[in-house]
Order: structure tokens, then sequence, then C-alpha cells
């Protein structure tokens, strides 16, 4: 029996997944065990809500130039990855929704993403959100862009999520490069 296939190539398709740049199928491809490192910029809203509501889901606190180490743990279809920032470490855990979305949970709160190849970069479309594992309304999940990409060779991204009221709960912007020395 084979093992399923990785879950970043089995969402974007065979068709998709070669278009890709390098750096973005390394990061995002089958290998059981990635760690990475590298410096992130950090930004998101000062008042006392927002700062709450990232202590509770583990989101890195703003600061500009932070060492990022990134783990990535691919077991039975399901990925870990960890995100240790400068201030906080940040653990959520990505698999196959039964809609065959991505799905990301994040403590309390579960994400669905479309995925779709942009250029060469993977770019995450928000579907929906699950507080506790109840659906929130759309008018309440507010906005969230992601995309894995390549800068120079080596992998990027970017992450922005804002949410009414609160405005900019967090984003965070860097590059990792990939540790191969295991």
């Amino acid at each position: 029996m084979s093992p399923p296939p990785a879950l970043f190539p089995a969402l974007l398709g065979a068709a998709e997944w070669p278009r890709l740049a390098p750096a973005v199928r390394r990061m995002h491809g089958g290998e059981a065990r990635l760690d990475a490192h590298g410096v992130a910029r950090v930004e998101g809203a000062p008042h006392w809500p927002a700062r709450l509501l990232r202590r509770w889901l583990g989101l890195p606190e703003p600061g500009a130039g932070q060492a990022l180490r990134l783990e990535i743990r691919r077991r039975d279809g399901r990925e870990t990855w960890t995100r240790h920032f400068a201030s906080r470490r940040m653990r959520s855990t990505l698999s196959r929704g039964a809609d065959g979305r991505l799905c990301e949970r994040l403590g309390p709160v579960s994400l669905r993403f479309a995925l779709e190849r942009d250029g060469g970069a993977i770019a995450w479309r928000l579907q929906g959100v699950r507080w506790l594992g109840l659906p929130l309304p759309r008018a309440l999940c507010g906005e969230v862009r992601s995309r894995s990409g390549a800068e120079d060779g080596g992998y990027a991204f970017e992450v922005d999520v804002r949410l009414p009221l609160l405005g900019r709960l967090v984003a965070y912007r860097g590059r990792l490069a990939i540790d191969d020395a295991r």
C-alpha cells in the first residue's frame, strides 16, 4: 500500500503543482519532516482586544526583524506547523476537509481555504471559519490574505488577518530557508 499523497500537491492537483516555484514545492512538498529558519516582520493593531485575541490564539506580537523557526511534521495526510517567533510559539494543524479544501486548526478556530496557483505561488482564499466547532457568519470572518511564494529563489510568505471592528489582528511576512542538515 502506498502512502497518501502529500497534502498540498493533492489539494492543488497534478496539473498545477509542477507550475509552482521550486522553493514553494519544496516547502509544501511531501517530506515527513521539514525545518526552516528565517526572519519575519509582524504587524498588528495595538489595542487591548487585538492583543488579547492574539495571545489567546498563540499569534505573534508585532515586531520587525523577528527570528522565525518553522517545523513541519507530516503524517497520515495531516501537517503540524509550529512557528517559533521571537515572542511566541504558534502551532496549527492542516488537513484536507470533507469538502476537499484545506482546513487549518489554530486553537479554538478552524479556517477553511481554497488553494489556487498564482503564478509560481499559492494563494490561500478564506472560505469559512468555525469557532469552537460552530460556523461563523461570513460577515464576522473578516479577511485573511495569504500567499506562499518565492523571492530571489528562496521561499517567501505573507499573511494578513483583518477582523470586523478590530482591524488588523496580525500580519506577518518574511522569508525562510530550509535547513538541509538533519
